[in-house]
């Protein structure tokens, strides 16, 4: 827990360092600058109140506006929600989106750690967190965030073989959120969670397995079946010693027998004979 503090604390003061670089002064657009942008107010003001429209902008609550004043960002980095004011022939500004955004990650043939070829999709939510960065940084964030996504799955189920993939999704989902989270962090990209939505293996391979969970499905079904036969023979075993310690008891059980063959309207009924009355018998 504490390395994980450490590092949290390392990528924030790396943050703080780098986002001087990002955001210029005013200063810094020199001479010819400043006259540009005076000539611009004074051609705002002379086209008054005409000119007010094209000055008042607005963004919403969940968007940031990032104002580029002769190409260079602003002094105070991203604008909104609200009101806020630009210089029409200077000023530019560009919206971004701060809500959480999902996409699929398409399904990725990936070879696992045991030779097995598997096919796995999976769900990404990220959001932009520092507007700044996810436009002065990077062209595309939303398009290299899902490229990164596609890799990072690859290369953390390469590294894993079948048994974990099926079983461990949630470990596998937690390593590739904080890989991806490591990575766009220059982009001032926040991903809040990934899922792995299914893993599908080739049809042999279901077929070997369902072979093989049946069989073992059948070896302890022979397993139980076993050991009932044996509990089912100690317990005939125990009842005839206290059958032959009483000779009223095997007749109390062979009219308890006769009664139950009765009670089932059985038009034959077997009456079992003494071995000792048939040897009488036979010896005549």
């Amino acid at each position: 827990m504490e390395d994980g503090q450490e590092s949290n604390a390392m990528r924030e003061q790396k943050k703080r360092d780098r986002q001087p670089e990002l955001i210029s002064t005013d200063s810094d657009i020199g001479l010819c600058g400043w006259l540009l942008v005076l000539f611009s107010i004074l051609l705002t003001l002379l086209t008054l109140p005409l000119s007010i429209w094209m000055c008042i902008k607005i963004v919403k609550e969940y968007e940031r506006a990032i104002i580029f004043r002769l190409g260079r960002i602003l002094r105070g980095g991203a604008k909104g929600p609200g009101l806020f004011f630009i210089l029409p022939c200077t000023d530019s500004f560009i919206n971004v989106d701060m809500r959480t955004i999902t996409f699929d990650i398409p399904p990725q043939e990936v070879l696992t750690k045991d030779s097995v070829t598997v096919s796995v999709d999976g769900v990404v939510y990220y959001r932009v967190q520092n507007a700044t960065l996810a436009v002065a940084n990077i062209t595309n964030a939303d398009a290299a965030t899902r490229l990164l996504a596609q890799t990072t799955l690859r290369n953390v189920l390469g590294t894993k073989n079948l048994a974990e993939i099926l079983s461990d999704r949630e470990e596998i989902a937690h390593s590739m959120q904080s890989t991806l989270d490591e990575a766009t962090d220059d982009w001032g990209i926040k991903v809040e969670r990934v899922e792995i939505k299914d893993v599908k293996l080739p049809l042999q391979l279901q077929r070997a397995m369902a072979a093989e969970a049946e069989a073992t499905r059948e070896a302890r079904a022979k397993v139980i079946a076993a050991e009932g036969e044996m509990n089912a023979s100690r317990a005939l075993k125990e009842a005839s010693l206290v059958i032959a310690e009483s000779p009223s008891a095997l007749q109390l059980r062979y009219l308890q027998t006769l009664n139950t063959i009765a009670a089932e309207k059985n038009s034959t009924i077997i009456f079992p004979l003494p071995m000792d009355m048939m040897q009488s018998f036979l010896k005549r």
